[in-house]
């Protein structure tokens, strides 16, 4: 895994037994988002000048239009594009909506599907497992 120094948030999200995940296009190799999908946690990239609370906050708004009423830290783990500091954060009432990546330069949708997915337990007394990475995506 080639983790650069570019910190990251991610948030857990559990409602009804499942976990929300974000559904994403890679870069193909045109440039563009029109490479493979996969499944992630919604999060992104923390700004300059932004604790990481706020900024899990932030995407989980930007990503999911949910607002996030409590962010709790959960754990820490690499991420292809960056070391990520996960969140299990509450969100208000409503069904989320597919944000748009405000970042992007290019007119090709980088999200591109919101879903929640079953939770399993691993053990007959253990936790819950959270899914962090799918792929690929089902349509």
């Amino acid at each position: 895994m080639n983790v650069t120094e570019r910190r990251r948030v991610a948030a857990v999200i559990v409602r009804d037994g499942g976990v929300l995940m974000v559904r994403e296009r890679g870069r193909g190799a045109s440039g563009l988002h029109d490479g493979p999908e996969y499944w992630t946690l919604p999060g992104g990239g923390v700004e300059p000048g932004e604790d990481l609370e706020a900024a899990v906050r932030r995407e989980v708004a930007e990503e999911t239009g949910l607002r996030a009423l409590s962010v709790r830290y959960a754990y820490e783990a690499p991420y292809p594009s960056g070391w990520t500091t996960c969140f299990r954060v509450e969100v208000g009432a409503g069904e989320p909506v597919l944000g748009v990546d405000p970042e992007l330069t290019c007119a090709c949708p980088r999200m591109v599907g919101l879903t929640w997915v079953p939770l399993t337990r691993g053990t007959p007394d253990g936790p819950y497992m959270v899914p962090t990475l799918l792929s690929p995506a089902q349509p």
